[in-house]
């Protein structure tokens, strides 16, 4: 006899629903988000954007799970992790979500092929597989001869590219940008932009928070904020328009 086997669901990377934030209590109660819902599917390359004290910075910090929301759901891999304990949200941040930050947050003393493998020393992977996937994350941002170069020997963009590296090391099921390029100058801001649209063509989910057009006129939706809720959500190009063969197995996938 044979059992049919049913294919698992498919959900959303992300799934916000109705998202509330509030700083405070009573007539001095600040509230950051009012109601926002927001979905972001597997493969999708999201800019949020949005002028100081739009709710962008606050978006960010629900989306990162290093904050958790005042109502509503916030599901991650169809996961509400709005309810989870600070020590589950932890787990959640590592092997779940890559982060990449403006100031790179690269620790000085410790070579790039060390900055990528921290992520896994901390989830317990075995050295061998460590070792393999470092050198796969940093092929895959074209720094293979730079890994044992220090921070302080490389350029600003070289120096976010060994960030999107460590973000990426774990396969996390989002890689989440904030500010990405505002520090680099024009030459490396198309560097790492291209390591992005690289990686949103080999299927990876990204969401980029920035005030730069230059930036979100690389994803394939803009989503914009204001005074706490989303005012626009635009899609320039869709999830599955890409060309198949550009939709391959990636090597840290």
């Amino acid at each position: 006899m044979t059992t049919a086997t049913l294919p698992h669901p498919v959900h959303p990377v992300l799934d916000l629903r109705a998202i509330e934030q509030v700083y405070g209590e009573g007539d001095t109660a600040v509230h950051a988000l009012r109601g926002v819902s927001l979905t972001v599917e597997r493969g999708d390359y999201v800019a949020v954007m949005g002028p100081s004290g739009s709710g962008k910075s606050t978006l960010m910090n629900l989306l990162g799970c290093l904050d958790v929301p005042t109502g509503g759901h916030h599901l991650l891999d169809g996961v509400d992790v709005a309810g989870l304990r600070e020590s589950q949200l932890s787990l959640v941040r590592n092997r779940k979500i890559g982060f990449v930050f403006q100031s790179f947050n690269l620790i000085p003393r410790m070579t790039a092929a060390a900055n990528v493998e921290l992520p896994m020393l901390y989830a317990g992977v075995a050295r061998a597989a460590r070792r393999e996937r470092v050198a796969a994350a940093l092929e895959m941002v074209g720094l293979a001869d730079r890994a044992d170069h220090r921070p302080n020997e490389l350029s600003g963009g070289q120096q976010q590219r060994v960030a999107v590296a460590r973000a990426l090391v774990t396969s996390p099921s989002l890689v989440l940008a904030d500010e990405p390029t505002g520090n680099l100058d024009s030459v490396s801001t198309d560097d790492v932009l291209t390591v992005f649209d690289q990686l949103s063509a080999a299927g990876r989910t990204i969401v980029v928070i920035t005030h730069e057009d230059e930036v979100a006129a690389r994803a394939k939706r803009v989503v914009r904020m204001r005074d706490g809720v989303v005012a626009s959500d635009v899609r320039t190009v869709r999830v599955g328009d890409l060309p198949p063969a550009l939709l391959r197995q990636g090597a840290l996938r």
